[in-house]
């Protein structure tokens, strides 16, 4: 396998300017797409990002918003959104370097068509290597360089190990595994649970209601995922329990801010909107469609769509048939 020299991370938000950090600090040669050309200037100028204030940007990070340019990197990050993935990675597609490994960093499953990630760059660039970046992990604390630990997965076990030793350093450490669906299934789902311990601390119910709903989400996300082919040990690994565990506690998530203000009744939080909103309808079609019993992630779905209120969701989980431990 072919060492990897360049990264281009495509998305300049607060996610893909932390990896491109990460990624100098591995000793990449890194360049950073941004679509908006005051994006670019203004970051070139001082050298910061608003979506981090206060943290320098790393001195070899090159920032364009030449797209062509930056797809003649070895590797490509896309940190965009779930939703924009298939569009970042068309808009790449005709510049890559054939058998180019194109790395999802979204944790999400396309509305509309199901798809997870690595299915989409695989449509989207049929030339490229698809492979997904996941883990328990917040972009502040990567681009700060404070010690975060993340799964990376492709179906090739070389090339999943080879991006592995390209990305990797002392402060970033991926491990790399070839189960991919695991790892997809791991990171959208969290999204989703998040939102419903969120929804537990808004409520005020209580650390102990707080942590059911994540120990029985954790059950739905392995039952999905076995049913989905996942490995048992990357369900209970980083980027299935352990994402889950940081994502339903701390207020740096998204997707547990979104759930506490839904507890309060107070509207969401400004900003960038949570993964989860988008994949929890998806996520409650897979699982039907897998005969997969998910309550939570059902109720989350069904407030997000304003079908049921927060105490009838709760009423309908706790007035559940009692049953053996799972």
């Amino acid at each position: 396998m072919a060492s990897f020299n360049t990264v281009a991370v495509i998305g300049a938000g607060a996610w893909g300017t932390a990896l491109a950090g990460a990624a100098t600090r591995a000793g990449r040669g890194v360049t950073l797409y941004a679509r908006s050309a005051a994006s670019v200037a203004r970051m070139r100028a001082t050298h910061e990002n608003l979506r981090l204030p206060g943290v320098r940007l790393e001195s070899g990070i090159e920032i364009t918003g030449d797209i062509a340019r930056a797809a003649q990197a070895d590797v490509v990050l896309i940190a965009t959104p779930a939703q924009t993935l298939r569009e970042a990675v068309a808009a790449i597609a005709l510049h890559l370097k054939p058998s180019t490994p194109v790395v999802a960093t979204a944790k999400g499953i396309e509305r509309g068509t199901h798809k997870f990630m690595t299915e989409v760059i695989a449509e989207a660039a049929p030339h490229a290597l698809p492979a997904i970046l996941s883990g328990p992990s917040f972009a502040d604390d990567v681009a700060r360089g404070l010690p975060t630990a993340v799964t990376l997965a492709a179906k090739d076990e070389a090339l999943a190990a080879a991006l592995v030793r390209a990305l990797g350093s002392s402060t970033f450490r991926p491990y790399h595994t070839t189960d991919v669906r695991g790892v997809e299934i791991g990171g959208a789902a969290k999204n989703v649970l998040a939102i419903a311990a969120g929804i537990a601390v808004g409520r005020k119910l209580g650390a102990s209601a707080q942590a059911a709903l994540t120990t029985r989400g954790f059950s739905e996300l392995a039952r999905l995922g076995r049913a989905c082919g996942a490995r048992a040990e990357t369900l209970v690994g980083l980027s299935g329990l352990g994402d889950l565990i940081l994502t339903c506690s701390s207020p740096q998530s998204r997707n547990f801010a979104l759930g506490i203000a839904l507890g309060r009744g107070e509207p969401p939080p400004p900003g960038k909107l949570a993964e989860g909103q988008f994949t929890a309808p998806v996520l409650a079609e897979l699982a039907a469609s897998q005969g997969v019993d998910m309550p939570v992630s059902n109720a989350v779905a069904a407030i997000l769509a304003g079908k049921i209120t927060i105490d009838a969701a709760i009423e309908s989980l706790l007035t559940r048939p009692f049953k053996a431990e799972e």
